[in-house]
């Protein structure tokens, strides 16, 4: 009787689909977690790359500031990436493209290859402290090159994919530009000069 029932078939694709749709499933959603991941990236390259487009001319509409006008741009690229919460814009001012990321620059004393509190340094960004990039908050002024940055925190969509995969609950991606502005007419104040109403 044992061997009778060794021997027959039926049920054996019921079992074999049992042991296949756990992994067929968590595949199917960590393609759709991955295809989600791959539109929040390009649309924050999008965002990134209109906002040093505009940027480099100096405009602004009436009423506003450049500033607020960059973040609206912005805003307005990031289809679906919408809360605040998680994302971070930031910009800073170069004079050149070689000193992205490139500390302010400082004697270094006790020759350990590194800035250690107290010792002399030049003050490139105007914020009275040495730091690890020298670069300046802000837009900048005609022929400064500005980098525009872009983080956002992306939520994990599905918690059985979180948990079966033991990845975080979500990831952060950024996207970065980095432009030359244009001669945006300034006053002797260094103020810019660029009509609100082209």
């Amino acid at each position: 009787m044992l061997k009778q029932f060794l021997s027959r078939k039926d049920g054996v694709t019921a079992v074999e689909f049992a042991f296949a749709t756990p992994v067929l499933f968590l595949f199917i959603i960590g393609a759709f977690e991955i295809g989600n991941l791959l539109f929040a990236n390009a649309v924050l390259d999008g965002a990134a790359r209109e906002a040093a487009r505009r940027g480099v001319t100096g405009f602004a509409p009436c009423g506003i500031t450049r500033e607020e006008y960059i973040q609206q741009i912005i805003d307005q690229q990031l289809i679906g990436l919408t809360d605040p919460e998680r994302r971070t814009i930031s910009t800073r001012v170069y004079k050149s493209f070689n000193d992205i990321g490139q500390p302010e620059p400082y004697v270094d004393e006790n020759n350990d290859g590194s800035y250690n509190m107290g010792e002399e340094f030049t003050d490139e960004n105007g914020n009275l402290q040495w730091d690890p990039d020298k670069g300046a908050i802000g837009l900048g002024s005609a022929g400064d090159v500005v980098v525009y940055d872009i983080t956002y925190d992306v939520p994990i969509l599905t918690e059985f994919f979180q948990r079966k995969t033991g990845i975080p609950s979500s990831i952060k991606i950024s996207s970065r530009a980095a432009v030359r502005n244009e001669p945006i007419p300034v006053d002797p104040n260094g103020i810019i000069t660029v009509p609100c109403d082209l």
